[in-house]
């Protein structure tokens, strides 16, 4: 029996707070690990516990890494349940952060893009992913 791979995207930043702020209360993940000074590197993972996927937020305390290189960098949630959808924009709102126009149309079909504390985009997608 195969096991599927589980995934984590790891990524720096220069706020670790802030990023904690918008994915934890706005995107409604847990805290699942903390560390400071790991070899001069600062990190959390965030996630839902037993989910395949979690991310990993970084910080050099030597190295300053700036804002998202194009607004066209994006996580994409699919949530095709419409109730479980307004959920997830609502917790966004409530928790501060407004959707932004989203650099390539399409996402605006069907969801709402948000851009975290560093530039990055998420998009809530109202649809299933039919991959």
């Amino acid at each position: 029996m195969s096991v599927a791979p589980k995934l984590r995207v790891a990524r720096p930043s220069d706020d670790l707070d802030a990023l904690l702020r918008f994915y934890r209360e706005g995107l409604g993940l847990d805290l699942l690990y903390r560390f400071e000074d790991h070899d001069g590197v600062d990190g959390m993972m965030l996630g839902s516990p037993g989910a395949p996927y979690h991310f990993e937020f970084t910080r050099a305390r030597t190295h300053a890494v700036g804002r998202a290189p194009t607004q066209d960098h994006l996580l994409i949630f699919y949530l095709p349940h419409p109730a479980e959808w307004q959920a997830a924009v609502d917790r966004m709102r409530a928790a501060g952060f407004d959707p932004a126009p989203p650099f390539n149309p399409y996402w605006d079909r069907d969801g709402l893009t948000f851009e975290d504390p560093d530039g990055y985009r998420v998009v809530l997608q109202k649809a299933a992913w039919n991959a």
